[in-house]
């Protein structure tokens, strides 16, 4: 016996609810705010940002404030890897720091391991 069209349809937008509830479920993202600057001048404030990826900054930064609930690595690179004699630069949560001039300034970062 077929199905009624009203209770395919339903079912349909049951699935489609559910599949997208959990795929909203698997985005992680970190809680709070980071702001970077540049002198004075505020280059970036990100709220929320998902994690497990590397983030660039829009142009090299100097100083980071991080309000987020998680700790973070800073690079001088652009994608988040430490160049041959380099470095970077661990940021725990609810701190600040400031580049300094050996290092140069920061380009990007992501989420470290916890």
């Amino acid at each position: 016996m077929r199905a009624p069209r009203s209770s395919a349809a339903l079912a349909g937008i049951a699935l489609s609810a559910l599949l997208g509830t959990v795929l909203t479920g698997c985005a992680d993202n970190a809680s709070g705010q980071l702001m970077a600057r540049n002198g004075d001048r505020l280059v970036e404030t990100l709220s929320n940002p998902p994690t497990g990826t590397c983030h660039r900054f829009p142009q090299g930064v100097t100083h980071v404030d991080n309000h987020m609930l998680s700790n973070i690595v800073l690079y001088t690179t652009e994608d988040c890897t430490v160049p041959e004699g380099g470095g970077s630069t661990y940021l725990s949560q609810q701190s600040s720091d400031a580049a300094v001039h050996s290092t140069g300034l920061w380009r990007s970062f992501g989420f470290a391991d916890e």
